[in-house]
């Protein structure tokens, strides 16, 4: 699935389009996550006025309405001058006065939608601050995490607390910071979420410079690939050795989601239980 840097990266590709004319629509696929709009063709005539990024969604407003654009799993968009052989599975080609548009989303989980007060109230409103941002900062995270005793990894995956930071870039950030990805994140020092609130940024800006990563068919508008898997040291690397200790990287579920972990250099803190609680354990 794209993660944020990878829709920064789209964002930033598909500025070109910004203050063109939209000269028609053409929905060839129309069921998306949810269905795209009947009412697209409403956009024909619209100028682009601006492209804004909002946790995984592109906010794409025109001169009288604003649309929600996101990736899905396997959603790309694609830049073209319209006399490309379509493929299979672009379900939406937006013409513009120089370029066409293409929307390609062969697993069909990505949304084309109208921003509005339901659109917003359902999928962004309820949405954690940026990570880039200042509004994320070591005191906001600690008072989040300091009541949380789920996994440190599955915790720093909530859109809630945090947006944009997916499994690619939390599990890089803990084998960085040499915290266990089962750790529970009430366990953690406010050292330790200094840390990891500067290593969140460090790594998703380093994503963002390297153009995203292309682990499957990942690129951007222009048709161009990410290179920061080339650096990745956990992700991906389960059964591999660790390059700091040259131990063999594991791998647990987590929130359904893969963990690759050094046994080694992230070695999980043990927790002390009170007597109540032990006691409640025991009963149970």
């Amino acid at each position: 699935m794209p993660e944020l840097p990878e829709v920064e990266t789209t964002k930033t590709s598909l500025l070109p389009l910004i203050d063109q004319h939209v000269l028609r629509v053409e929905v060839r696929q129309p069921s998306l996550r949810w269905p795209i709009p009947h009412d697209l063709q409403k956009l024909a005539g619209q100028r682009l006025l601006q492209l804004t990024r909002r946790s995984k969604y592109i906010l794409a407003q025109f001169e009288h309405d604003t649309m929600l654009w996101h990736l899905g799993m396997s959603g790309s968009f694609r830049i073209c001058d319209g006399h490309e052989e379509l493929r299979k599975h672009d379900h939406l080609i937006i013409q513009f006065d120089d370029v066409q548009l293409r929307y390609h989303d062969p697993r069909r989980f990505g949304c084309i939608l109208w921003l509005d007060e339901s659109s917003q109230a359902k999928l962004i409103d309820t949405l954690g601050p940026e990570p880039l941002s200042e509004s994320f900062n070591a005191e906001y995270l600690f008072n989040k995490f300091k009541t949380k005793n789920t996994a440190i990894k599955v915790a720093m995956m909530d859109n809630h607390i945090v947006v944009g930071v997916g499994n690619i870039y939390a599990t890089e950030s803990l084998f960085n910071l040499g915290i266990h990805p089962a750790q529970p994140a009430s366990t953690l020092s406010f050292a330790q979420v200094e840390k990891m609130v500067a290593e969140i940024k460090r790594i998703l800006k380093q994503a963002i410079d390297l153009g995203g990563s292309t682990l499957r068919d990942y690129s951007n508008a222009m048709g161009e690939n990410g290179y920061f898997q080339q650096t990745l040291l956990a992700y991906g690397r389960a059964g591999e050795m660790c390059v700091n200790c040259e131990t063999t990287l594991e791998n647990l579920k987590l929130g359904q989601r893969a963990s690759v972990f050094c046994p080694e250099c992230q070695p999980i803190k043990k927790v002390k239980i009170s007597s109540k609680k032990a006691l409640k354990g025991n009963k149970a």
